[in-house]
């Protein structure tokens, strides 16, 4: 029986509310931690997992240590774990006083100062769905885009949660990324399309609009869109399974794929390859594009079209993580690709982040990486440093200056770095 790869998403969701009945958080030294790695799949292919013992107990902290073999550097650096369970720590950001982790188990609100932290959860009434994939702050206020669950959005004044779902205006209810342009319009990234909210009314459904391939007659390359970025010049630029898309000031559409330079070819990485489980086997729909590159005899982890981060740095730059292809930039008009031959510790590039200081962070599926100034590099962070585990989700900076890293099983705080 052929399943797409959202329909097995949305059983494994529904199955998971139904089992999910607590959250434990705990930290531990970064050397005590268990070696083990979970396999990590596509972000709409996500797998069932176990629940973590019900606990509301903080454990406290026995002392942070810098592992063996840290970065040159760094060797006042401490790291410390917190533990969520066999959950993927997707999305995370960084609030005043507060760190917000969210997981496949709920979103958790964590304070700096207490150490205090609160679960937000379907069990509580806060959220739809326990599946948490972004976390972003628009207009003082927490939003929060899930598997299934549609969008929630966190009033901090009101200490109040309303969520958006289908039959209020959004295209599809998992959602992935949100960005609110200069005129102070919303955008939404969901698995049907792109919604455009005017003014960022979400009470308003009226006005709302969706764009698909099919309204913008193939502007828009593909309607599953994992990342959206307010560029220069007005231009909004999407993260898509099937290339980049820009739609700019004109509301003119245009779009890249591999056969531009987007991504590496397959014959670069084929022998750094990670992941055994192609998405394809389980998807007609990514069995589809990728015979459609001609890629339909590469039965591993591979497709240079499908972008799963995004992120428009200071310059204007785009810069895209793909699917096994490595890391891909974009200036306007010309590409340049960067994969394990270059430095980069994976070429399933998960997250990407612009840091304060502008530098590029990038997480991939064997360590997180910063960029460094051109021919120069990349300065890389495994678990042998002391990562949480080497897949890299998420990162957040927090006010006191540590850095937040997400990963499949918990989160790595890194505090008095200089890397």
């Amino acid at each position: 029986m052929n399943i797409n790869a959202k329909g097995l998403a949305i059983v494994i969701i529904v199955a998971g509310v139904a089992v999910v009945a607590a959250y434990n958080l705990g930290m531990n030294q970064a050397q005590n931690q268990q070696t083990a790695s979970a396999p990590v799949t596509a972000p709409h292919s996500q797998q069932p997992q176990s629940v973590a013992p019900a606990s509301k107990t903080l454990l406290p902290d026995s002392g942070d240590a810098m592992p063996a073999n840290h970065p040159a550097g760094a060797s006042q650096a401490r790291f410390t774990h917190f533990q969520v369970g066999n959950r993927n720590v997707k999305g995370m950001i960084a609030d005043g006083d507060e760190v917000w982790v969210g997981t496949s188990g709920g979103a958790i609100r964590y304070s700096l100062k207490t150490e205090d932290y609160k679960l937000y959860d379907v069990n509580n009434g806060s959220l739809i769905s326990n599946g948490v994939f972004h976390l972003s702050k628009l207009r003082n206020k927490i939003i929060v885009g899930t598997y299934g669950g549609g969008m929630s959005v966190y009033d901090p004044q009101t200490d109040a949660w309303k969520n958006y779902n289908i039959p209020d205006g959004l295209a599809d209810q998992f959602v992935y990324d949100i960005a609110e342009d200069e005129k102070g319009n919303f955008w939404i990234a969901t698995w049907s399309g792109v919604n455009l909210v005017p003014g960022g009314n979400l009470e308003d459904s009226s006005g709302w609009q969706t764009f698909t391939v099919e309204n913008t007659n193939g502007g828009l390359p593909n309607d599953w869109v994992y990342g959206v970025e307010v560029g220069k010049n007005g231009d909004i630029w999407f993260a898509t399974e099937g290339g980049l898309a820009r739609l700019d000031s004109n509301r003119q559409w245009t779009n890249w794929q591999h056969e531009e330079g987007l991504g590496a070819p397959y014959e670069k990485v084929k022998d750094d390859i990670a992941f055994t489980n192609d998405p394809a086997q389980a998807s007609k729909h990514h069995a589809t594009q990728k015979a459609e590159q001609g890629l339909g005899d590469v039965k591993v982890g591979y497709n240079p079209n499908y972008i799963v981060s995004i992120v428009v740095d200071d310059k204007g730059v785009v810069w895209c993580g793909t699917w096994g292809g490595g890391l891909s930039s974009f200036d306007g008009n010309s590409w340049e690709t960067y994969t394990s031959k270059e430095g980069l510790p994976g070429n399933h590039v998960f997250m990407l982040r612009q840091g304060k200081d502008g530098k590029l962070w990038i997480g991939t599926n064997k360590g997180l990486a910063r960029f460094n100034e051109p021919g120069q590099g990349f300065t890389v962070l495994t678990k042998q440093q002391g990562l949480y585990a080497d897949n890299v989700f998420s990162m957040a900076e927090a006010n006191d200056g540590s850095l937040w890293i997400g990963s499949f099983g918990g989160v790595a705080r890194l505090s008095n770095y200089n890397l």
